[in-house]
């Protein structure tokens, strides 16, 4: 009897840590998709979003999974990040006319990223398993 009350002390003191972590969430359905915007905190107390789609697949054995992708966005980059979605939801909201032609790509980029970059270049990286157990 006194291992499961000592299990059980363990789990409600992870969850407080977990808790801590993962401050704010607010789940929006949309379609076939579901995003999940959590407000979470690092150990240095400062806090960041991430934001998830999630989006449920049929997998080769017949059986359902859910396919999610994960954009961590940093405190230091809420506004530049807010203003370049307001920029984009804007343009689509008023629509492709001919006389509201679209800002060339290097042309919408400030000097210090207007480099070319291939896609070798690129490293993939898996967030998933950061902070996650």
């Amino acid at each position: 009897m006194e291992e499961e009350t000592g299990k059980k002390e363990d789990l409600n003191e992870n969850e407080g840590k977990n808790q801590k972590e993962e401050i704010f969430t607010r789940v929006v359905r949309a379609g076939k998709r579901t995003y999940f915007f959590d407000v979470k905190v690092t150990r240095k107390d400062d806090y960041y979003l991430t934001i998830t789609e999630s989006k449920k697949r049929l997998g080769k054995e017949g059986k359902f999974f859910y396919e999610k992708h994960k954009v961590f966005l940093y405190k230091e980059d809420f506004e530049k990040f807010t203003e370049g979605l307001k920029d984009a939801v804007t343009y689509i909201n008023n629509g492709r006319d001919e006389s509201q032609a679209p800002i060339p790509l290097e042309e919408s980029k400030t000097s210090d990223e207007q480099q070319t970059h291939t896609t070798e270049e690129f490293t993939d990286v898996d967030f998933d398993d950061l902070g996650e157990k």
